[in-house]
């Protein structure tokens, strides 16, 4: 049976591309899997040869020509690896929770097994994509903080539009929900918690709302409508504007976390310095107490990469929180 055209130029490429020399068209001719198939001539293997050559360059492959020590110096093929190759891939912090995000987004199951690989084999690369804890998204697509994929589709479809949108939202946990008209700006994370920013066109004002608040986005009105201010930082309204509305009781704590772990206390911090913990390399972070309990949950989510320092109490609460999770005292 013939090999097929697509496993002979991949044949091809492997052995171009690993070799650390030219090699001639009759090594190729010889060792290479799909040349030997059939009784073929010089002249038919040489069309063959030609044509995949010709294609590999049409496919952007380096094929480069040289000449080979180990054949008395006759033409021979190889690929360029430092060209061929990718270079090192780097992502900001921003750029990773956005990877993390999408991958949480997509659902189906095709595009799940798809996304859920690339996440893996960018943590494989060393590359720091935020975990699905770290953003509020739990496994299969669901969310403490996003809310419903219907409603981050909806929103995100509109900021690319330049939409308006209607949607109905609550200002707390046990409000009633009330209709809002609101010129989405953006989407941004903010400890742990996902926001829309936008011009609310009812109060005439800017305004933040929590995506796991809102239901039933609609769009309304033409495309292109939206403009959003020139010098908008859509990061520092969402941070204003959850400040504000969570106060704080005036304490911090002092968190040793392991370095490079902790994501989501990091974030929640206001300062940040280097400090060993028994040895152990890490930070020190100063984080302002807006709740005890949810400081807590935050140490108690990070499992061994978190120490509380102080406050007394917060080291209490968190004692007794892991005490509940293994059983003591049961």
């Amino acid at each position: 049976m013939a090999t097929p055209k697509v496993e002979r130029l991949l044949n091809l490429v492997i052995c171009l591309l690993w070799t650390r020399q030219y090699v001639t068209a009759e090594y190729i001719r010889r060792n290479v899997a799909g040349y030997q198939d059939g009784d073929k001539s010089d002249e038919a293997f040489n069309r063959m040869f030609e044509r995949d050559k010709n294609e590999l360059r049409d496919l952007g492959i380096p094929l480069v020509t040289g000449r080979s020590p180990m054949a008395a110096g006759a033409e021979g093929y190889r690929i360029d690896r430092d060209t061929y190759e990718l270079p090192d891939i780097s992502l900001d912090s921003d750029e990773a929770a956005a990877i993390a995000m999408a991958a949480a987004l997509w659902d189906t199951p095709e595009v799940s097994t798809l996304s859920q690989t690339a996440i893996l084999k960018l943590r494989a690369a060393g590359l720091d994509v935020r975990s699905e804890d770290d953003l509020g998204i739990t496994a299969g697509g669901s969310s403490r903080s996003m809310g419903s994929e219907q409603v981050i589709a909806g929103l995100l479809a509109a900021i690319q539009a330049r939409r308006a949108v209607e949607f109905t939202h609550r200002s707390s946990a046990t409000a009633t929900p009330a209709a809002r008209r609101v010129e989405p700006w953006g989407v941004v994370s903010h400890r742990g918690r996902w926001y829309v920013v936008g011009h609310d066109l009812d109060r005439a004002a800017t305004r933040t709302f929590r995506l796991s608040r809102i239901s039933s986005v609609t769009p309304v009105g033409p495309a292109d409508a939206v403009v959003v201010p020139v010098g908008t930082d859509l990061q520092q309204i969402v941070s204003a504007a959850v400040d504000s509305a969570a106060g704080t009781d005036g304490r911090t704590a002092g968190i040793w976390v392991a370095a490079g772990r902790a994501a989501g206390l990091r974030r929640a911090a206001t300062s940040s310095e280097p400090g060993d913990l028994d040895g152990e390399p890490g930070d020190v972070l100063t984080v302002d107490i807006h709740s005890l309990s949810a400081v807590a949950r935050m140490v108690l989510g990070v499992g061994r990469d978190a120490v509380v320092l102080d406050p007394p109490e917060l080291r209490d609460l968190v004692i007794a929180g892991l005490d509940r999770l293994t059983g003591v005292n049961a």
